[in-house]
């Protein structure tokens, strides 16, 4: 995806998701919709989930910053303190638990207030990609699972996750809320 499809993108992803949450109702935005990924006797709301998206936003542009300073692993280490591989529950438990310490840091926030940090972290975003050349768009992230694996597919795929947890939230909220 080259620079300008991907500005674009993520900019009618971004405006058409918080047009939806701006959609919903106080209720809807507050009630518990999708158990928690990290412990399932949590729960997460709409505003939960939105902040979710800011949070990992901002996980993928500090490993896109790692791997630019030239870090080998910039999503993070592979194996654990005794130089093993780490399992892939071992790291999805890893990353549940660090979005659940996100989410809850925010929780308290209002929506207006939730958008502002999404707002923070999508500035990032966008500087980050104006001191990327387009040949660094197209570079791999090693180890990265998302989209094609280049940064500018990881990049994109903020777009995407916004969605799938639009999808997610409408079923937990029991598809109260329109499209």
């Amino acid at each position: 995806m080259n620079r300008i499809e991907l500005e674009a993108k993520l900019g009618r992803d971004r405006a058409k998701l918080i047009e939806l949450f701006e959609g919903l109702s106080q209720d809807d935005l507050t009630r518990d919709a999708t158990p928690s990924e990290h412990d399932s006797s949590l729960t997460w709301n709409a505003k939960d989930h939105l902040a979710h998206l800011a949070g990992i936003e901002k996980s993928f542009n500090r490993m896109i910053r790692r791997h630019l300073d030239g870090d080998k692993e910039p999503l993070g280490p592979r194996t654990d303190a005794d130089g093993k591989p780490r399992s892939r529950g071992q790291i999805m438990a890893a990353v549940h638990e660090s979005n659940e310490d996100w989410v809850s840091r925010h929780r308290a926030m209002s929506l207006s207030e939730i958008v502002a940090v999404g707002q923070q972290v999508r500035s990032e975003t966008l500087a980050l990609m104006a001191e990327l050349s387009d040949g660094q768009l197209l570079e791999k992230l090693p180890g990265a699972p998302w989209a094609d694996g280049t940064i500018g597919g990881v990049l994109a795929v903020n777009g995407d996750h916004g969605r799938m947890h639009w999808s997610w939230l409408r079923e937990g909220l029991g598809a109260s809320t329109q499209a």
